[in-house]
């Protein structure tokens, strides 16, 4: 039986019109699926439904979500990532975030913050261990804020006004949830995961507000121990003041991508 299916140009080009064929026909695609996006039970029968293709290092993994959710599209991941997701998908138990940047993980943190007078959704990355750069000996020094740096993140010696946009960067958010802050892909192609959440993170109805008004994420990182898990917005604002204060603070402003 045909399914609800969409399977876009780059998902296309990428398995081949006869496997798109099949998969449009029924015969490759389940019926009831997990949506990869929000992990609700989903029917490509009864609802469209959005294929989305994973592009790890070796091999490659098709899942499906719910179109409301996220459209059919391509995300190159590292191989990593991909087995993250293919746990994820496989409903076995996933923690934490993939790094693509070095050997420790990236913690990211949700918050409001208020610059210049308003409120500004942002999001605190901050590694769990020293970033070494791609290729480095072991033991060569944490590399996090020269490597942010070098892609167009700005010093922030303070909070008094909102970081200049980096543009082909964007912060994923899907249903309300947190799924991936990406960037752009080598020679023009589609962006990739920078950091990617095994499972979708939620965020607070006023952050999601917050966004979805201005379009746009304020996204800081500091070295591992600089910030900290705080409880409490206004603890996390005073560890970033801090932490700015000591020249440990990049940022930028992402765009938003989806809702």
């Amino acid at each position: 039986m045909p399914r609800m299916l969409d399977v876009s140009d780059d998902v296309r080009a990428e398995i081949g019109d006869e496997e798109a064929d099949r998969l449009l026909a029924g015969e490759n695609t389940p019926g009831s699926y997990d949506c990869t996006s929000c992990r609700t039970p989903g029917d490509s029968e009864q609802e469209r439904t959005s294929t989305v293709l994973f592009i790890g290092d070796e091999t490659a993994v098709l899942a499906f979500a719910h179109a409301t959710c996220l459209p059919s599209q391509i995300v190159t991941v590292s191989e990593e990532q991909l087995q993250g997701a293919v746990r994820s998908i496989t409903g076995d138990e996933a923690e934490g975030a993939a790094d693509t940047a070095g050997q420790a993980v990236l913690g990211v943190t949700s918050g409001l913050v208020l610059i210049e007078g308003e409120l500004r959704p942002a999001l605190v990355v901050e590694p769990t261990g020293p970033i070494a750069r791609p290729g480095a000996a072991p033991g060569g020094g944490d590399e996090f804020l020269p490597l942010l740096i070098e892609q167009g993140f700005m010093p922030t010696p303070s909070l008094d006004g909102a970081p200049p946009v980096l543009h082909g960067w964007s912060v994923l958010l899907a249903m309300g949830q947190l799924h991936a802050i990406l960037q752009p892909g080598t020679a023009g192609g589609s962006p990739v995961a920078w950091w990617q959440a095994h499972q979708p993170l939620q965020v607070t109805d006023a952050w999601r507000a917050a966004a979805n008004k201005t379009q746009s994420v304020v996204l800081f990182a500091a070295p591992a121990g600089a910030i900290g898990r705080q409880p409490r917005e206004d603890l996390l604002r005073d560890a970033l003041d801090k932490t700015a204060a000591r020249g440990q603070l990049v940022a930028c402003t992402l765009p938003l991508a989806g809702t």
